[in-house]
């Protein structure tokens, strides 16, 4: 017998559930589908929220033979059988490409298929978990639309688990009576993932003992099959580097209750190495000279995280975070390397001024090297005019102080020693 999730699984749009972005009454992909206009697309968003069953339903309505190829175990042969049909009556109106996760295609494969897709002879309907602008051949992606899937929410997630209890309780005769909570924890915990929830309940029924003459399914029960389920992570996918974005964006913007948030996601996922270095880099990046002593606080708190391990280094993390989040703001410092670098890849340097070139050698002086230097530990306030960059940028400036105490503090100082 096929899993519950199949047995469930959506014959039209209406009984998907979840995506009102795109599959709204007046969404365009809707829109789209009612016109029986077929365009090459691609659905992009996690496992199990509705990719395969959209696309599955927009094949049985165009009225087009229906070829499906999962990505993972598709050969060029295979692809090659579908374009030979091409010239058959069987393949006379054209056909449907229903391509799951086509990111598993490598280049060839996906080119072979470009010459058919342009001319409207095979219309193409793959599916992605990962990021189509990184995995998916350009040229594909030019002559298709992607429509971005999302995590479904936690009320749209119960419609589909009291779905699935009643159609297990037509399909065996069996009454359920449901926990409170049980259905709230389902759908906290599968992550968006309506497959997940679904399987939770088939896992859920097929274990159910009866109890004084019903089946009773428990809260505790629901809890151990579904148990961490939530964590929709994968340490090179595109979810890795949402969060990681999310949190140094909310470091930045001051949210310590954001930033702990995503910091915890990334803990319970068992990953220590990716917050301790990205928060290495927020520390000079986003808090720079504002307030220095941050990059020495979150080396610190690193240190000691890496030393203790999971589940202590939460501490030290959390509080390198904080202090991170409430501590003032200043990007000058990346701001100005990223200006001197620009300079640099433009071609914008020359000759290092003649008295600033090494003279630890002899024959030094005789070539003019450091004759005309000045050692500005000799001056007053340690500090004299003298020219240090190149002839062709020598008034350049790749340093702007930002408005904060300890910046406008240094500008004041330096102000007042140079001006004399």
């Amino acid at each position: 017998m096929p899993p519950l999730a199949d047995r469930l699984r959506p014959q039209t749009l209406d009984e998907v559930v979840g995506q009102p972005h795109l599959l709204g009454s007046e969404r365009m992909l809707r829109r789209v589908i009612e016109t029986g206009q077929i365009p090459n697309m691609v659905f992009y968003g996690p496992s199990g929220v509705g990719k395969t069953t959209v696309a599955s339903i927009i094949a049985k309505s165009a009225g087009k033979r229906l070829h499906k190829l999962n990505g993972t175990t598709a050969s060029t042969s295979d692809i090659k059988a579908i374009v030979d049909e091409l010239g058959t009556i069987a393949g006379m109106n054209g056909v449907i490409l229903y391509l799951d996760e086509i990111q598993y295609l490598n280049k060839k494969q996906q080119q072979s298929l470009l010459e058919f897709i342009e001319n409207g002879q095979i219309t193409l309907i793959a599916s992605t978990t990962e990021n189509p602008y990184f995995y998916i051949y350009n040229a594909i992606l030019s002559r298709s639309t992607v429509f971005e899937f999302k995590p479904v929410q936690k009320e749209e997630i119960k419609k589909a688990i009291r779905r699935a209890f009643s159609f297990i309780e037509n399909e065996s005769g069996i009454k359920f009576e449901v926990a409170d909570g049980v259905l709230e924890h389902i759908s906290l915990t599968c992550g968006g993932d309506v497959r997940k929830a679904i399987n939770a309940v088939e896992l859920i029924t097929l274990a159910a003992k009866p109890q004084g003459g019903r089946y009773t399914v428990t809260l505790e029960e629901a809890a151990e099959v579904a148990q961490r389920s939530s964590m929709k992570y994968d340490r090179d996918g595109d979810v890795h580097y949402d969060i990681l974005s999310a949190f140094q964006k909310s470091v930045r913007g001051s949210d310590e209750n954001a930033a702990l948030h995503y910091l915890a996601r990334l803990l319970e996922a068992g990953d220590l190495i990716s917050p301790c270095r990205r928060m290495l880099v927020i520390a000079s990046e986003d808090i720079g000279l504002a307030y220095p002593m941050a990059a020495v606080i979150t080396k610190t708190c690193v240190d000691s995280a890496m030393q203790l391990g999971l589940p202590e280094a939460r501490i030290p993390l959390a509080q390198a975070v904080i202090m991170l989040c409430t501590a003032p703001k200043s990007n000058s410092a990346v701001c100005a390397i990223d200006a001197a670098l620009d300079d640099i890849r433009k071609g914008h340097s020359g000759d290092i001024p003649a008295h600033l070139k090494d003279t630890h050698y002899s024959g030094a002086a005789k070539l003019g090297r450091g004759l005309t230097y000045k050692y500005p530990h000799n001056f007053p306030d340690h500090y004299t005019p003298q020219q240090y960059l190149p002839d062709e940028i020598k008034d350049k400036k790749y340093y702007e102080y930002s408005e904060n105490k300890t910046e406008q503090t240094a500008k004041a100082y330096w102000e007042n020693i140079k001006g004399k």
